[in-house]
């Protein structure tokens, strides 16, 4: 790891199908139907077993998303989620994508995660955000305009308090105190930033952040991504190891059309519980809320393992360090996900030349 906790990647290789050194792992924004699940399935108990898959697949990584108060995401807190698969898994790096910084108290931040990741033996990944779904703000109490301001305060006050500095808690009057659990990682586990406006990355680059993108609310083709990753890698300081994390719908399996009708009730979720960015993508071009156009831009892998594998080198020679799969999208059943993930697993290892 370099100053800033950042872990080193070789270089990818040129051309290929996929170069080395891209890293395959999962992601789930835990999305929940109960209008047809009809409370028969606990998702829960479905992510649980969705990280056992990806571990026994040889996945790098396993991410969790954090929602409050719609069925669009129904993990409200990542270090619960977290701290169980780490009593499941053995290799996987565990992340929040992202642990949403201004709703909470900094401190309150700084404690859980510490004690996620001794739990989970020094694997935790610490993505973080600062929020984009208006009901969340809402909920609150919180004024978005004010996100940036808190998020950057909230940041600030968890890495000082993983150092092993005096922190204050925000309300007047509160005593300083020092962590009585630091991380396992030192000086801190890896932070990832996860990025929906291009004008944040010249400054989140300068700082030296690893950064993980959502292209398929943001942005309309995988070379339009591409220029991007060079536009923030060109601010990085030198030596940066800093990285780029790209989440993408993944399926690969014998029934791509079944996944697309997931994918595409997936799509219309997203629009029903406004979420910003990618709604202003659609109003802009209404054919974005279409599984079609989201396979034409690059930012759907829909296929057998080989054709998914062959897709994703296009996102490797983008600039991207670690493909984020969303594999459990749209109810797609449980089942299908883990012979997914499992499947693909075993094809990324075998062009890896790790097989």
């Amino acid at each position: 790891m370099d100053k800033d906790g950042n872990r080193s990647l070789p270089k990818p290789q040129e051309g290929g199908l996929r170069p080395r050194g891209v890293k395959l792992s999962a992601f789930s924004v835990l999305d929940s139907y109960p209008e047809f699940e009809r409370g028969e399935r606990d998702r829960f108990a479905e992510l649980l077993s969705f990280g056992e898959a990806a571990d026994a697949a040889g996945l790098d990584g396993f991410w969790v998303a954090e929602h409050h108060f719609h069925e669009g995401g129904i993990c409200p807190s990542p270090p619960v989620l977290l701290a169980a698969l780490g009593q499941r898994t053995h290799s996987l790096r565990l992340g929040a994508l992202v642990a949403v910084l201004p709703f909470h108290s900094a401190i309150d931040i700084a404690e859980q995660y510490a004690l996620v990741d001794h739990l989970v033996g020094g694997r935790l990944n610490f993505g973080v955000g600062s929020g984009y779904i208006p009901l969340e703000f809402g909920g609150f109490g919180i004024d978005p305009a004010e996100k940036r301001e808190r998020f950057d305060l909230t940041l600030s006050t968890v890495l000082s308090a993983w150092a092993g500095s005096e922190v204050r808690a925000e309300p007047p009057g509160a005593t300083s105190v020092r962590l009585n659990v630091r991380p396992v990682q030192r000086p801190h586990p890896p932070i990832w930033v996860a990025v929906q406006r291009r004008e944040a990355l010249p400054f989140l680059a300068r700082a030296g952040r690893s950064i993980a993108l959502i292209p398929y609310a943001t942005l309309d083709s995988v070379p339009e991504l591409a220029t991007l990753i060079r536009e923030y890698r060109k601010e990085l300081p030198s030596g940066s190891r800093a990285e780029v994390a790209a989440a993408v719908h993944v399926y690969a399996g014998p029934d791509p059309e079944k996944a697309r009708h997931h994918l595409q009730r997936y799509l219309e979720s997203r629009l029903a519980t406004q979420s910003a960015n990618y709604e202003a993508k659609v109003r802009r071009d209404p054919r974005h809320a279409s599984v079609t156009s989201l396979e034409e831009s690059g930012f759907a892998l829909l296929g057998t393992p080989g054709e998914v594998v062959e897709r994703a080198g296009e996102l490797g020679r983008a600039g991207v360090d670690e493909l984020l799969g969303i594999f459990d999208f749209g109810g797609l059943p449980a089942a299908s996900v883990n012979a997914s993930v499992k499947a693909l697993g075993a094809a990324w290892t075998a062009r890896d030349g790790r097989g």
